[in-house]
């Protein structure tokens, strides 16, 4: 009888020691999975109830297979159009555009800039003439552009490392963009929280140290960031810029 007291003050006690770990203070937030206890009424639509156009995707598909199933993907949501960024040039771009071709009136395919030899005098009017190649292959737009403070990386092949998009050296690009009328998408800096100092006070939580960025060795501030999209918008009256992500100033009032 004494023994099995003894084992069911064991039990007690071990469950004691359960609940006793589970105090606020103990839990992480990376476990932190709460059960809603408000019962609301919950809509989920199964597709669009007017046609729509999605304005920001990009090249995921690589097979005329897998495009055939974005279509039927497309057309079970109720997507008209997509609106394809691919950041490309050349070779790359023209790969796109053979993948993509069956379906011209589903997909919309926006180009990059061509940065070969940004760094060297003379830059411009051999970008300006892929500019115009890539609108003759069937480019409406230009995007991805890409600024986290390094400047232009997301073009391919040749990112644009310390380009900024008011740099003197995009005026051509830039006023060629007016004259074809395609409009630029860019995304300019990023949230305000990976700016800031990760640690405890960071709006941005546990993804404030994997996705920070560290201004240093040149890159540009948030600050500055935006005041180079800024610029380029003042200097470029006839250049339409689309900035993706509200250029990254949701924290603004």
């Amino acid at each position: 009888m004494k023994k099995n007291i003894s084992v069911l003050a064991f039990i007690c006690l071990l469950c004691f020691s359960g609940f006793a770990q589970q105090k606020p203070s103990d839990i992480l937030l990376k476990n932190y999975r709460p059960k809603s206890i408000y019962h609301i009424p919950v809509t989920i639509p199964d597709r669009a109830k007017y046609p729509v156009i999605d304005m920001h995707s990009h090249p995921y598909a690589n097979s005329a297979q897998e495009v055939d199933q974005w279509v039927k993907n497309m057309d079970e949501m109720g997507i008209k159009k997509t609106i394809i960024l691919t950041f490309a040039t050349g070779y790359q771009f023209d790969s796109i555009v053979k993948v993509y071709s069956k379906y011209k009136d589903r997909f919309e395919l926006w180009c990059g800039f061509d940065y070969t030899g940004y760094d060297k005098p003379g830059f411009g009017p051999a970008a300006v003439k892929e500019l115009d190649r890539c609108y003759k292959m069937g480019a409406k737009g230009v995007g991805e552009l890409g600024d986290k403070g390094a400047g232009e990386i997301y073009s391919k092949p040749v990112p644009g490392y310390g380009l900024h998009i008011d740099d003197p050296r995009m005026k051509l690009l830039l006023a060629e963009c007016a004259v074809l009328h395609m409009p630029i998408n860019i995304h300019v800096a990023e949230d305000y929280w990976m700016f800031q100092p990760a640690d405890s006070t960071n709006d941005g939580m546990m993804n404030a140290g994997d996705w920070h960025v560290d201004v240093k060795d040149g890159k540009l501030s948030h600050e500055q960031l935006i005041q180079s999209l800024e610029n380029a918008v003042r200097d470029n009256p006839k250049t339409v810029f689309i900035a993706c992500h509200f250029a990254n100033l949701c924290y603004k009032p």
